[in-house]
């Protein structure tokens, strides 16, 4: 199959806006506008910005969750700290590896509350 030939358009980059009278009469569109301004596709004219909703999902948070926050990140440095200087029972001989995880776990259930806050 043959390609179809390619039409250079006046007023794009590269042409004049003038043109000459024997181009414009046989590339203008039957309904006699000059205009060669082509519409974006639907999925272009969609993709705009929209703010988010208010409502019920930017609601301030409730007391508890900052307090939550705060408790498990203390804690989890408590229980680390406690594990170190062998203050925890079977702690001895350098610590137990399984308080270490929970003061972790716990810091980290800090960090996942933390991002909860507004």
């Amino acid at each position: 199959m043959a390609k179809a030939a390619k039409r250079r358009i006046d007023g794009t980059k590269g042409g004049t806006s003038g043109g000459s009278a024997a181009s414009d009469a046989s590339d203008a569109p039957s309904g006699g506008s000059s205009s060669k301004r082509v519409t974006p596709p639907k999925a272009q004219q969609a993709a705009r910005y929209t703010p988010p909703r208010t409502g019920a999902a930017q609601r301030p948070s409730p007391r508890w969750v900052p307090v939550l926050m705060f408790t498990l990140w203390g804690l989890g440095l408590l229980v680390i700290i406690l594990n170190y200087m062998q203050v925890l029972p079977g702690a001895g001989d350098g610590g137990n590896g399984w308080y270490l995880v929970g003061g972790l776990v716990a810091i980290l259930a800090g960090i996942i509350v933390a991002t909860q806050y507004r």
